[in-house]
């Protein structure tokens, strides 16, 4: 493969502006940089994440799902460009699917937590969310692919279900969140 970041430090940002890889500039603070920004920062939680001791199925996946994200940040570096498709929305899916039907059904809601690796991934889910609102945010202003929206709606799913998985597989048990006393 050629090399292509020979230069890491250009300077071209040191103004509060950014290059998109179709070659316009725009301010860092754009709702696509934004948006950006927040997909980078959750790859970057999964590999965290991926730093724990992990179940084999639910490395791959999670190895899967960084370049699946990474295929979003493309998508928001080049405005227009489709490139998350239906096939991967439905391998998040079924690992989704195959993943829950290992699970007790749940009664209550949850709290974060149990172990390390389970809580982690509920940071990943928090950080998802947030840049699914991010891709919304600029959804309201510029045409962005659906299937990024999607692809991130389900993957938030997929931690949640991934972050119970890792504490049954620790033996963990769950904390359900407790009612108000009146």
């Amino acid at each position: 493969m050629p090399n292509r970041l020979t230069k890491i430090i250009t300077r071209s940002g040191d103004k509060g502006m950014t290059g998109l890889a179709n070659g316009t500039r725009t301010s860092k603070s754009a709702p696509r940089i934004d948006a950006l920004g927040e997909v980078d920062e959750l790859n970057s939680a999964i590999g965290l994440l991926l730093c724990e001791e992990l179940p084999q199925e639910i490395q791959q996946a999670l190895r899967k799902i960084q370049n699946d994200l990474f295929d979003i940040g493309g998508e928001l570096s080049l405005p227009g460009r489709e490139l998350i498709t239906e096939a991967q929305l439905a391998r998040l899916e079924q690992v989704a699917i195959e993943s829950n039907a290992k699970l007790p059904p749940l009664k209550e809601f949850i709290l974060p937590g149990g172990c390390r690796a389970a809580a982690l991934a509920q940071l990943c889910r928090t950080i998802c969310r947030r840049a699914e609102r991010s891709l919304v945010q600029l959804a309201s202003v510029e045409a962005v692919p659906e299937t990024g929206l999607r692809y991130l709606n389900r993957l938030s799913d997929l931690l949640f279900v991934l972050g119970r998985s890792l504490n049954l597989a620790k033996g963990e048990a769950e904390t359900y969140w407790q009612k108000p006393e009146k």
